[in-house]
């Protein structure tokens, strides 16, 4: 029985299908195209097969020290001030981070919502180090892993005083429309304008400031405040995570931890 080529095949190329083993000339212009792709392609195998190609980007990327409990350099505390305290050192830097055993609770009672840390910053080495805190950064795990980047005191302490003025002529506003309630709405604005101008005083006094550590000057403590009025920060979880990153000596000093460290765990204070 006689079999035709199929439709688009040459015979001689039918018959390699028929068990006959012939060799099929290829097209010139179709051999200089495929050099011409294997040429192109040859540079580009190249580089991602070379170790610095493929590492450029960990190359670039800062190394980080992480708070991990018996780990060297690492302690934890819970304290009669009502704090756990985090301690990590990598060599001649160490942080000393303190968060309050009820900061979730205190956040939702603030006028202006906040998270805080106090930060404790040593240096035992015998030239300098620079303390920044522009880049220091808190990360919220149960909330999306949102992260905040620290509040600048000044400009923190500005927006408090600008709310505070708004307030008080927006209710110097309402007065005059409903007169009868003004001793109840004068009231609430002398609370908040107390609290404001308390709020603006320990941020002054207290906030953690740029500054350079020495033999003559070894520690630098403040307070960091991260903003908690975001979209994607919700309700409390019963027990929150949270990664805070601290850039000091060239690394990035992490601190994961949860509060309470264990669910349903309190500290009792003790009493001044």
């Amino acid at each position: 029985m006689s079999r035709s080529a199929p439709q688009g095949l040459k015979p001689i190329s039918f018959a390699s299908l028929s068990g006959t083993a012939e060799a099929v000339a290829f097209p010139k212009p179709l051999m200089r195209l495929l050099l011409k792709l294997l040429m192109l392609m040859a540079p580009v195998s190249s580089m991602l097969a070379h170790p610095a190609f493929a590492s450029n980007k960990d190359k670039n990327r800062i190394p980080a020290v992480r708070w991990a409990e018996g780990n060297p350099g690492c302690t934890f505390s819970r304290d009669a001030d009502g704090k756990y305290r985090y301690g990590l050192w990598s060599d001649d830097a160490g942080i000393v981070m303190a968060v309050d055993s009820q900061e979730l609770e205190k956040v939702h009672r603030r006028h202006q919502q906040f998270f805080a840390v106090l930060l404790t910053v040593r240096y035992r080495g015998q030239a300098s180090l620079e303390v920044e805190t522009r880049n220091i950064s808190l990360q919220f795990m149960k909330h999306f892993q949102v992260m905040q980047t620290a509040l600048d005191p000044d400009g923190f302490s500005d927006k408090v005083q600008n709310d505070a003025d708004t307030l008080n002529d927006e209710t110097a506003r309402q007065v005059e429309k409903h007169p009868e309630q003004k001793e109840q709405k004068e009231a609430f604005v002398r609370a908040f304008l107390k609290d404001s101008a308390e709020l603006q005083e320990f941020v002054g006094k207290n906030s953690l400031r740029p500054t350079r550590l020495s033999p003559a000057k070894t520690e630098a403590s403040g307070w960091v405040l991260f903003s908690t009025d975001s979209k994607w920060i919700s309700r409390w979880k019963k027990q929150e995570e949270f990664i805070l990153r601290v850039p000091l000596a060239g690394k990035i000093f992490e601190f994961p931890f949860r509060l309470p460290p264990k669910p349903g765990e309190t500290i009792l204070r003790k009493r001044e």
